[in-house]
């Protein structure tokens, strides 16, 4: 057996890679948006995401073993769209990272208000980012225990939550359902896609899987299920044993507080939760900033790929370049909805454009694999279309 072929990863360890991906700090700045917008009726969001995503990522995972080379998006995109086409799209999925981490870093800030009320949000905020971008221009990226710990900070917390509300839990809760209209249930996927971004991982990571063309699919499959039980649960439990009311308390900004008021004598576990919150925030904006920085020194070298003397920006150069356009997000978009907005546009409108090949192949016309990629593309379409909507009524 050759070196390269024992260096490949297996089914379990795809699966976890994949999870490690999808699970972040995300999940805790949907709740409240939620709430406030759709009601107990979010339960059924979840449940479309989650379908979207098994769709998207089972589609994206064909098109990674049909074009296996380097590149990924670029790669899944040129096909039909061109050079052009795939740097354009390989752009807009950095976009959406730019404005995801614009989210998280004021996120943070907000939790580290309630620990040090005597600077304001905006600041604590900028304080952490200006610290994060200066660790990944030292390049500091996390350790394999940074990782591990920051899976447990993203874990923690959302077991720790469904653990409980399971000994609140009302049923009354539920009802009304609906009580913002059914079409605020679709309009709500634009929220909760943020949680699973990064489920596309396993499929970008073909070559370095033992048997991907088998072992790929599976990941996603699995990977989507636990991560999509496990926020669906999370979410249930959440609803279940919180008035919707609160959620709407402008005194209570965070989900901590919200657990506080509703769940008293559980002081020292929320004070936890919270705790395990804030890590999981700073940890993620931290992998994060160095995943982008990557993905940017990458795009520069697409922009040249054709030169005769192509060249690509290091990444750790691209690192100040980055921080600025977190920044200018962090400090001009104060309406946190317009983050959601952009990010599942930008980021899910790369996943429609890779999906599109598809079907431009015959042959995934008689295998009757494209019947997944119809309906990959048109749940898709949904996230894409009820988030251009939310930027256009904020905007306009």
């Amino acid at each position: 057996m050759s070196q390269a072929q024992t260096e490949k990863i297996g089914l379990s360890t795809t699966t976890i890679v994949s999870m490690n991906a999808m699970i972040g700090a995300g999940i805790f700045t949907v709740p409240a948006a939620m709430a406030s917008n759709v009601g107990p009726a979010g339960i059924l969001a979840y449940l479309f995401v989650v379908t979207s995503v098994w769709f998207m990522g089972i589609s994206i995972a064909r098109i990674a073993e049909l074009y296996p080379e380097e590149g990924s998006f670029y790669a899944y995109v040129k096909p039909w769209a061109g050079h052009v086409g795939g740097t354009l799209v390989t752009s807009l999925y950095f976009l959406g990272m730019v404005f995801g981490m614009g989210l998280l870093s004021q996120k943070t800030g907000e939790y580290l208000h309630s620990l040090f009320p005597d600077l304001c949000a905006h600041t604590l905020g900028l304080i952490v980012l200006v610290t994060l971008v200066t660790l990944n221009m030292f390049g500091v990226p996390l350790s394999r225990l940074g990782q591990r710990i920051l899976i447990a900070c993203t874990v923690f917390p959302l077991l720790a939550t469904i653990a409980i509300c399971l000994t609140h839990l009302d049923w009354s809760n539920l009802f009304p359902f609906a009580p913002y209209g059914t079409r605020n249930v679709l309009a709500a996927t634009r929220l909760v896609i943020f949680g699973f971004f990064g489920f596309e991982c396993a499929s970008l990571l073909f070559n370095s899987v033992k048997e991907p063309g088998k072992n790929v699919p599976r990941a996603i499959s699995y990977s989507i299920g636990i991560v999509g039980a496990l926020y669906l649960t999370f979410v249930s439990t959440l609803i279940l044993a919180v008035p919707l009311g609160y959620f709407e308390d402008p005194n209570l900004p965070l989900l901590t507080d919200v657990l506080k008021a509703v769940l008293p004598g559980n002081n020292l576990l929320i004070g936890s939760i919270h705790l395990a919150i804030l890590s999981a925030l700073l940890g993620t904006i931290h992998s994060q900033i160095w995943s982008a920085s990557s993905l940017m020194s990458s795009i520069t070298h697409l922009l040249t790929k054709h030169r005769k003397e192509p060249f690509s920006v290091k990444q750790q150069a691209c690192v100040p370049i980055l921080g600025l356009l977190i920044f200018l997000t962090f400090t001009l978009v104060k309406n946190q909805a317009l983050f959601f907005g952009f990010a599942a546009l930008f980021v899910v409108s790369t996943y429609i454009a890779s999906m599109i090949t598809l079907l431009t192949i015959p042959q995934e016309w008689r295998s009757g694999r494209n019947i997944r990629t119809l309906i990959g593309l048109a749940t898709a379409g949904t996230i894409v279309y009820f988030a251009g909507e939310l930027i256009i009524s904020i905007l306009a």
